[in-house]
């Protein structure tokens, strides 16, 4: 799959445009209602987190290119609902539910429940059976390619990384595997590391060639140098 998403560290973009200190959290009334409805129907348990992030990248690219931060959202839940049979497409384009009450009415995220589910989190680090290949100091590569484990499918390994070499400063554990997870496939938990990467190493014309970017990165994204 195209990664149109995939933008840290590519050229010709544009500038980044920090909103002023004072802009109110949401700009428009119906993006507050978008967040809100994302994670109710996430309440559902129907896809996870990973799953979502991945409905955000596989809207057609000429939609992506165009949309804005909040039609991405809700544009994502809208083909999710589909995909799981929530809602049909005719009950999007009405507005309207089609017949009786939905078995999923008892799942809905109610008004008191709200603050407990979005203080509460969702842990990721899990025991697995895959032991660490690396130690803290380690020179390590990052896979290249398209960086994905599964084909087409959604990896948290970004492409101004691929092929590149870092060195391992920390390791947090095993914890869910993001290209697993978003497609149904489990938890498939692995080692996850933090890889600092030199900006020399990265760019060919770093401003500060010292500096370093830290990434968080599973096992499977690593090879020894």
């Amino acid at each position: 799959m195209s990664r149109l998403h995939d933008m840290g560290g590519r050229f010709g973009d544009g500038p980044v445009v920090p909103e002023p200190a004072d802009a109110p959290v949401f700009a428009e009334e119906w993006h507050a209602r978008a967040l809100a409805v994302t994670l109710a129907a996430g309440s559902l348990g129907l896809w996870t987190l990973d799953a979502s992030r991945h409905s955000h990248e596989r809207l057609l690219p000429a939609d992506y290119a165009v949309f804005s931060y909040y039609e991405k959202w809700i544009s994502a839940l809208c083909n999710m609902l589909v995909e799981h049979d929530v809602l049909s497409r005719a009950e999007l384009q009405s507005a309207m539910a089609d017949g009786e009450a939905s078995p999923l009415q008892a799942r809905r995220l109610t008004p008191d429940k709200v603050a407990k589910v979005l203080s509460s989190g969702g842990p990721t680090e899990r025991e697995s059976d895959k032991k660490p290949r690396f130690a803290i100091g380690d020179a390590v590569r990052a896979g290249s390619g398209q960086n994905q484990m599964i084909n087409g499918g959604h990896s948290r390994l970004p492409s101004y990384v691929a092929g590149k070499s870092g060195r391992i400063v920390q390791y947090y554990g095993a914890h869910v595997f993001p290209d697993a997870n978003a497609h149904g496939q489990g938890k498939a938990p692995e080692p996850l590391y933090c890889v600092a990467f030199r900006a020399d190493v990265l760019w060919a014309h770093a401003e500060n060639p010292d500096d370093e970017v830290m990434l968080d990165l599973w096992q499977s994204y690593l090879d020894p140098m």
